[in-house]
């Protein structure tokens, strides 16, 4: 009963939160909400008010996040020739986002990456999910965390910080238990983007929450990401079938082309790997607190990228599957390796593999992940 009261509870502090938001929402297409963010109108789904808010610092970086999909549609940063551009994917409109790309800059859940043949069991039961990747389910199904309305809440003044909440009912998308999800996104004065993940269920459930931006450093997707420079603290990943669902094993990545431990060009050995990278690697974690994991490098903009993160693996996805028939705002083809994510999370498949850290969260435990993103010029 304690944890039933708990979850309404919550679900009637988002409600009322988002209501807070949206009474003073319609007038001005840009309103001023606290230090540092700007919020704008930018349509409606579902009969929902759709935002876009745009959270500033004082050395001119800017990350705009809207709450159709939790989704990070553009991040402005300066490169060495002084000239800003968005080192991530994104669109400038809500139809974009419509039309179902591939997961631009959205939060994805109920579980990140792929679970095989869209099945799981907790004891004796089997749940079933939705096969939207071939024979297995993909970043929480057909209708995922992407596709959603989330509601705001009230913004700290500190920082330029916003936090978006969902509550995900009990069989959405075949997952057991009603969770309530919250992810706060700050901007700092040191260009750090922060990702914090909260959430609670009243039923055991798996949960993998990550963020699937595509970076490319230059920011010109037509400029592709395979003369960028890579380095993950992972010396062991886990391989893959021909359906890209884990095998089981974790194996060495010395003296293969998943060997990123030093510093290495992206596309030096891509074509070593059918299909191009898309893998999960297992990081060199020291503990459970915040720490580098990954820093990935442009040598044309002088751009370089940090990612630190309190998860187990780091998904590097090197845009396979990018093929220019999705365009961006300006009309340009986003072809294939245009762009990469570097998604921080659990181990693809964890539900179905005993020996992979656990991705369930249990009735009255607290879900909670943080993740950075830094960017900076080289010196």
């Amino acid at each position: 009963m304690k944890n039933r009261l708990f979850g309404v509870g919550r679900l009637f502090a988002f409600l009322f939160a988002f209501a807070l938001l949206s009474f003073v929402s319609c007038r001005d297409y840009k309103t001023p909400l606290s230090r540092g963010i700007i919020r704008s109108n930018w349509g409606s789904v579902g009969g929902k008010i759709i935002y876009l808010f745009t959270l500033k610092n004082s050395s001119g970086s800017e990350v705009s996040i809207s709450n159709y999909g939790s989704t990070i549609t553009r991040w402005l940063t300066q490169d060495k020739q002084g000239l800003k551009s968005s080192i991530v994917l994104g669109f400038d409109s809500l139809s974009g986002y419509l039309s179902k790309p591939p997961y631009f800059g959205a939060t994805i859940g109920r579980y990140g990456n792929r679970i095989a043949k869209g099945e799981f069991k907790i004891g004796e039961r089997t749940y079933h999910l939705a096969k939207n990747n071939g024979p297995n389910s993909l970043h929480g199904g057909l209708r995922g965390f992407d596709k959603v309305v989330w509601d705001p809440s009230p913004i700290n003044d500190s920082l330029p910080s916003l936090t978006l909440n969902y509550g995900s009912k009990d069989g959405e998308e075949g997952y057991p238990g009603n969770l309530l999800v919250s992810v706060t996104f700050t901007l700092t004065e040191e260009n750090e983007f922060r990702i914090e993940y909260s959430a609670h269920s009243d039923q055991t459930t798996p949960v993998n929450l990550t963020n699937h931006s595509y970076f490319n450093l230059s920011g010109d997707p037509s400029r592709n990401i395979l003369g960028e420079r890579l380095w993950i603290d992972a010396n062991y990943y886990t391989p893959v079938d021909s359906t890209l669902i884990p095998t089981g094993k974790i194996d060495p990545v010395k003296d293969t082309p998943f060997d990123f431990t030093k510093p290495e060009q992206i596309g030096a050995r891509i074509g070593e790997v059918p299909g191009g990278y898309d893998h999960n690697f297992v990081l060199n974690r020291k503990d459970s607190l915040l720490q580098l994991v990954a820093r990935l490098s442009d040598s044309v903009s002088g751009r370089f990228l940090e990612v630190y993160t309190t998860e187990p693996g780091l998904q590097f996805y090197s845009g396979n599957f990018l093929d220019g028939r999705i365009k961006t705002s300006e009309g340009k083809p986003i072809g294939q390796h245009a762009a990469l994510c570097l998604e921080t999370q659990h181990f693809p498949d964890s539900p179905n593999e005993p020996g992979f850290p656990s991705s369930l969260l249990n009735p009255g435990d607290a879900y909670h992940t943080v993740t950075v993103y830094k960017a900076a010029l080289a010196k």
